[in-house]
């Protein structure tokens, strides 16, 4: 069944906006009605289609782009930030989001203008332990247009500039370093991101733009935790659809990570594995032999992220300083 814009009343509306070729579908984009016009939660892919969606959805409800106040970006990832730049510029609205991700946003947009991303992409590849014949031909994936830098930069418990009501910024790393959920205090909703989802656990992974030490998993683990202590009446997520029981569904996450955690680890023994080869015997939705190198560049960073994890509670280490990154049993 195709899913609609729809008005979830309280001054909140909701516009799915597709991404092109994703099994995801589509980003629910919010628009949070103020007497300056409304502010957008996240704005969805940057595509012609996506764009059609967004301005003709949110003109169903009588709001014209052109009167879009802000765009809060719960996290830097295209399917989130890819819009925000062409609504600013249709609108002259503000764009926000958490100040760790404004910064890779920037580091994104040098390396593309230096044209250093590809080669930054197939490095960490090899880092990992993939081969010539792991790669093939299929090393290379389409490029996306990194997000617009924002006009401004949110820290924990700050709030959103929505004039007469109350949108408070939660800092919940982990997804990206930078991601937030958003609480509309005057409504007593979450908007979640990615960061708790109904049906589905969003992508945890550890990669080498990630600052040092940087344990994305126990920082998500952490955010989750912190999160299940809300005991609001709507979630309103920016995949699937909107739920109630926040806290129930951040401790399922929480054990669906711990039941993956004791998967690596019964792969370590006092033998050193490669980042690569441990990631191609973990259990995936799909074999790993048909998994195109972008996917397999995703486990590996999801299987690094619960390494790192594993490494700060004492568990596994790394074996040796070279590369290919390679890891025992403590």
């Amino acid at each position: 069944m195709p899913v609609e814009p729809e008005d979830l009343g309280g001054g909140v509306w909701s516009v799915p906006v597709p991404i092109p070729g994703n099994p995801l579908a589509y980003t629910l984009v919010y628009a949070v009605e103020s007497p300056r016009g409304p502010v957008l939660i996240d704005a969805g892919w940057q595509h012609e289609d996506s764009w059609t969606a967004l301005r003709d959805g949110l003109g169903a409800f009588g709001i014209d782009i052109a009167d879009v106040h802000g765009v809060v970006v719960t996290h830097y990832h295209p399917d989130h930030a890819g819009l925000a730049g062409r609504v600013r510029e249709t609108s002259g609205a503000w764009v926000a989001m958490h100040h760790a991700d404004a910064e890779i946003v920037r580091l994104f947009r040098a390396m593309v203008a230096r044209g250093e991303h590809r080669a930054f992409e197939l490095s960490s590849l090899r880092r990992a332990g993939a081969t010539a014949a792991d790669l093939g031909d299929r090393g290379e994936r389409p490029q996306v247009d990194p997000p617009a830098v924002p006009d401004r930069e949110l820290s924990d418990g700050d709030l959103v500039d929505l004039p007469g009501r109350v949108l408070r910024v939660i800092w919940t790393p982990g997804h990206s370093p930078g991601h937030i959920c958003l609480h509309l205090e005057d409504g007593d909703r979450v908007f979640t991101g990615d960061h708790v989802l109904p049906r589905i656990t969003p992508h945890i992974g550890l990669y080498p733009y990630d600052l040092a030490g940087a344990d994305p998993l126990g920082d998500f683990l952490g955010s989750l935790d912190k999160i299940s202590g809300m005991t609001v009446d709507e979630v309103l997520p920016a995949h699937q659809h909107r739920f109630r029981g926040l806290p129930g569904r951040a401790r399922e996450i929480i054990d669906h990570h711990e039941r993956r955690l004791a998967e690596v680890t019964a792969l370590l023994t006092a033998v050193p594995i490669t980042l690569w080869d441990l990631t191609a015997a973990l259990t995936w939705r799909h074999p790993w032999p048909d998994m195109p190198i972008t996917a397999r560049r995703m486990a590996a960073g999801e299987a690094a992220a619960h390494l790192r994890t594993l490494e700060n509670r004492g568990t596994a280490r790394r074996a040796g300083t070279t590369d290919p990154l390679r890891y025992t049993l403590r």
